[in-house]
């Protein structure tokens, strides 16, 4: 197998534009990077047509045989072939595996670099781990130790006590800044699969910790590829909003040497079903949805020279009610996508439960870094030196939704979160005689391109901004303003918002869970301003803030055909 090296210059490289997120690379590749004063490498296998954001797996082959010769004889690639996964496969040091520890966190080192977005680009959310042979124990020692990072285990070998070596210790939480990934590393639940010769022994005891950490039901089940299954138990004590209870433990005993492509199979159909969300306190796992089994419909127009896409996510009884619905427009952050924002916002439960419709568009193109990919998605980006005017696409779309269905105009809504977030507050400022209200998150000013303050926002456009109180691009513990320390242009934002509504300058103050809020009125008592924000939160956004959004606020307002904002139906201003 031809093992290639990507160009020093990605930059150079022209994007497809009838498929903006497609990777401009495919084939095997080495990539390097420093490890404790040493360098390791890893290979990465990029499927011909593969798309950025789908799932990662990360496997520590056996020892013993080259990383290459293991690759060309497993069923991995196969795999990756099939379902468009990102595959990787780490090298050990000559010698074999280092069971003392440092390998597994090499393998979480390894987390961070496909993360890069140096040659492609993947999703913090949907990363899954692998091990086999003596490359189990690195696996484990791995997802122990960064367990609310990976999105699902497997491991094919026998246990040493070793493996539990990271039982009872944690990597430490990490925010890394404009990359946008944080490392929570917590201990919490996980889907794990692993294979060995029989639950007794050291491979037991793994088995346990597992258990444990998953909370499951003692009563234990079967399947086809696995002797042993065990579910979470059905008591929980939390809402289930943000964090699904789903992690199962599964055990195929009776194996030796390596899995064929039926057992890999069957563990990736298992693993796939969940993966990670960005959230307050850690990440949270759930199911993952796929758009359009799920019942998202995919649509797509052509527009200033790309194809442009968006997911619609219509209720049967939406479709059947013959009566106006709203609509709210959802938009993904940097390096996201349309189908994975699905996920990450749970807007299409909301959506189901209180009757309206959502679309859900997928950014244009810009370069993230000089000389790097010129298509990491991002709203309002520049592509060859031009802005992409991503604003008359969302409003395009919004005007083919509406010839279809029967769309209340009074009731039309924008959020989004981080890149998303930005847009919402443009669409506000580009469109008020639309959007009754607006609810950007994790990120309001675009600091590259800020737009220039607006002396009036005619009809007026009520704002709810959310954002975590360790984010990044929000807030400045040291140099912050107003009472929740957000950065400079931010404050800016807001505080033009208060002027030109007229707004009291102390806001009214309350904490509910993990927000704090601070709402702005009107002289007529009508909150024109909400911010909240959200404890222990990094850059991120989380389901709850979706329900959060559309229930306590978005749903209040509505605005009459000759652009008079109503709250609660009444006059707003």
């Amino acid at each position: 197998m031809e093992v290639k090296t990507f160009p020093a210059h990605p930059g150079d490289l022209e994007i497809d534009h009838s498929e903006l997120r497609k990777c401009l690379f495919s084939g095997l590749f080495e990539e390097t990077f420093e490890f404790n004063g040493a360098k390791r490498s890893f290979y990465t296998y990029l499927t011909p047509g593969l798309l950025y954001n789908r799932p990662c797996l990360v496997v520590a082959p056996p020892d013993g045989v080259s990383a290459l010769e293991y690759l060309e004889r497993s069923p991995w690639m196969a795999l990756a072939d099939r379902e468009k996964l990102f595959l990787h496969v780490m090298v050990p040091q000559e010698g074999g595996w280092n069971l003392d520890g440092s390998d597994g966190d090499c393998m979480n080192k390894v987390y961070m670099e496909i993360q890069s977005r140096r040659f492609y680009i993947t999703m913090q959310d949907n990363i899954y781990a692998a091990g086999v042979g003596r490359g189990a124990i690195v696996a484990q020692q791995a997802a122990m130790k960064m367990t609310s990072e990976w999105s699902g285990l497997a491991t094919f070998g026998e246990m040493e006590e070793a493996a539990l070596l990271n039982a009872t210790v944690t990597s430490e939480a990490e925010n890394t800044g404009a990359t946008e990934l944080a490392i929570s590393a917590a201990k919490v639940q996980l889907p794990v699969w692993m294979a060995w010769g029989e639950n007794s022994g050291a491979n037991a005891d793994v088995c346990a910790y597992w258990k444990a950490q998953n909370d499951v039901d003692p009563e234990t089940f079967a399947c086809e590829a696995a002797d042993q299954v065990w579910f979470p138990r059905t008591l929980c004590r939390k809402s289930q909003v943000n964090e699904e209870k789903i992690a199962q433990v599964r055990v195929t005993n009776r194996f030796q040497g390596e899995p064929d492509g039926k057992l890999a199979d069957a563990v990736w159909a298992f693993l796939s079903q969940a993966r990670r969300h960005r959230s307050f306190g850690t990440k949270a796992l759930r199911n993952v949805v796929d758009p359009e089994p799920y019942g998202a419909e995919k649509h797509s127009m052509e527009i200033g020279g790309f194809t442009r896409i968006w997911y619609e996510y219509v209720p049967e009884s939406v479709k059947n009610s013959g009566q106006p619905v709203p609509l709210v427009t959802v938009m993904h952050g940097r390096g996201g996508s349309a189908d994975t924002f699905l996920d990450l916002s749970g807007m299409t439960r909301v959506a189901e439960e209180r009757g309206f419709i959502a679309l859900f568009p997928e950014a244009g193109v810009y370069q993230q870094r000089p000389g790097g990919l010129r298509n990491v998605l991002l709203w309002n980006g520049i592509y060859k030196e031009e802005r992409v005017d991503d604003g008359a696409f969302i409003l395009a779309a919004i005007a083919d939704a509406r010839s279809r269905y029967s769309i209340d105009p009074t009731r039309i809504y924008a959020c989004g979160q981080s890149s998303g977030g930005m847009m919402t507050a443009s669409l506000a400022l580009r469109a008020p005689e639309l959007f009754a209200a607006v609810s950007p998150w994790s990120a309001i000013v675009n600091p590259e391109f800020p737009d220039p303050l607006p002396e009036s926002l005619e009809p007026a456009v009520p704002f709810m901004f959310l954002f975590g109180d360790k984010d990044w691009l929000c807030v400045d513990r040291k140099n912050g303003e107003l009472e929740y320390h957000v950065a400079k242009d931010i404050a800016a934002y807001l505080k033009n918002l208060m002027k030109l509504y007229h707004l009291e300058e102390k806001p009214l103050q309350y904490v509910c869970g993990e927000i704090s809020w601070f709402v702005y009125r009107n002289a007529k008592g009508v909150p024109m301003l909400t911010v909240g924000s959200v404890k222990d939160m990094t850059h991120a956004n989380y389901p709850r803030e979706s329900w959060i959004a559309y229930d306590e606020f978005l749903c209040r307002f509505s605005k009459t055909e000759d652009g008079t904002l109503l709250y609660m139906g009444e006059p707003a201003v």
